[in-house]
């Protein structure tokens, strides 16, 4: 490293700590030393045993709740700005309190907005983030964000199937998008299901737009939480002739009794990525590993190098 260059340095937060180990090998440096204590009442510190002084550094952690882990990486990017780092990147595979980004009805908070404000004045200088829940959530920042698609890891894992009569399917109209751009890159049809919730997580009713009869289905979501929309999903277009229903979900949260619902279903196979450390293994559960795209974006960014071929759609 040239003299007055500034040093790359790779931190983990607690409950990315595996994925960050495969993107500091990718990357090519050794992860950091962090130690983190905690006091009896379950309040938590950490603490770089190494100098950041002058260092450009990442710290790898997903926010997805409970609020400690939102915490955890705060707490590392306050801790990093008063060790006079030089630049703070923020890397959240997953951004979580994503799915309040707006005001749905009257006196509730707008979440995302106000975790990205906290990134921010922690002391954030850049954040990296994959497959936002709403990609307007950009714009809630004022520091560059890079937002990365899972699509550069899914899609040459479809191709290889080699699925015939393939059609690309969106859980609900909001993925629709997503759906579509999935269906360009591959050439296939898009059906799409509406879906109305009597409360958060509860499916009241679902109808299915399109024709799945004689087709391999692929359903294309950004999370997958409690897997009652993509089950159910799943199920319906069986009945309405599918051959095949799989799943791609980026962020696998798998809360409640997901992981029952993903094994009683018609799903043929989920396929996630290690954005979130799965909570147990499945058989039907395929993890792709986001580690590759990260180390390599990451590495573009502290050499100042084009990182728009990770755009995909």
């Amino acid at each position: 490293m040239p003299n007055g260059a500034t040093e790359a340095k790779i931190f983990a937060c607690g409950q990315s700590k595996e994925l960050a180990e495969k993107i500091a090998i990718t990357f090519g440096v050794p992860l950091g030393n962090v130690i983190t204590s905690t006091y009896s009442d379950g309040e938590f510190q950490p603490s770089y045993e190494e100098s950041i002084r002058g260092s450009r550094v990442f710290i790898i952690g997903s926010t997805h709740p409970g609020p400690e882990n939102l915490m955890e990486m705060l707490l590392m990017i306050d801790a990093a700005k008063r060790a006079s780092a030089r630049h703070i990147t923020a890397v959240l595979p997953y951004f979580g309190w994503a799915r309040q980004d707006r005001k749905d009805k009257p006196r509730v908070p707008i979440a995302a907005k106000l975790v990205a404000k906290m990134l921010e004045v922690a002391g954030a200088t850049r954040i990296i983030t994959m497959d936002l829940h709403a990609d307007q959530i950009q714009g809630f920042f004022e520091k560059p964000v890079d937002h990365l698609f899972a699509s550069t890891i899914f899609l040459p894992y479809l191709k290889s199937l080699n699925l015939d009569n393939l059609t690309i399917a969106s859980p609900d109209m909001g993925g629709s998008k997503r759906a579509y751009a999935y269906s360009k890159a591959l050439a296939s049809d898009v059906v799409i299901c509406y879906k109305q919730r009597a409360k958060a997580n509860v499916i009241s009713h679902m109808e299915l737009i399109g024709d799945v009869t004689g087709k391999n289905v692929v359903l294309v979501d950004d999370m997958v939480d409690t897997a009652g929309t993509l089950t159910k999903a799943a199920d319906l277009m069986m009945e309405k002739g599918a051959l095949s229903v799989r799943a791609i979900c980026t962020h696998p949260i798998l809360s409640g009794d997901a992981y029952n619902k993903i094994e009683n279903s018609k799903l043929q196979e989920l396929i996630v990525t290690d954005s979130i450390p799965l909570k147990q293994k499945s058989n039907k559960i395929r993890v792709l590993s986001c580690a590759d795209l990260f180390a390599e974006v990451m590495h573009n960014v502290h050499y100042n190098k084009s990182i728009s071929s990770k755009f995909l759609m």
